[in-house]
């Protein structure tokens, strides 16, 4: 079993920053890919950014020069530090973590609940 909790959501003024922050728990023998996803209201959920291990990132062209992906291995946990918040930002964002749990038996994709971030004009 295997949990992915996040927190750092918010609401925040247009231009400002939040932190976004995913944890895995559980029954976990490897990581390998970590991602933030996003969905707005009447919007399929869409692809913010990713970081493989080792630390090759992805960013969407939307976010990219104001969000940043990051990992901490020793945590199992993946962060988003987004900056020069716009309102279009708004949405639910989702952390997933491909995660083996034991040794061979490959990896599945694992979501956190997601973290509401509001951004006000």
């Amino acid at each position: 079993q295997v949990q992915l909790v996040e927190s750092g959501g918010g609401l925040v003024q247009a231009g400002g920053s939040l932190r976004l922050s995913c944890a895995a728990s559980g029954s976990i023998f490897s990581i390998g890919g970590m991602g933030w996803h996003r969905q707005a209201p009447g919007k399929h959920r869409e692809l913010v950014a990713t970081i493989s291990n080792p630390r090759s990132v992805v960013y969407a062209d939307s976010v990219k020069g104001r969000f940043s992906i990051s990992r901490d291995n020793t945590k199992n946990t993946v962060y988003l530090q987004m900056n020069s918040l716009k309102p279009e930002d708004t949405a639910v964002y989702y952390c997933n973590e491909y995660v083996e749990t034991t040794w061979g038996a490959g990896r599945d994709n694992y979501w956190g609940q997601g973290s509401q971030v509001t951004v006000s004009s």
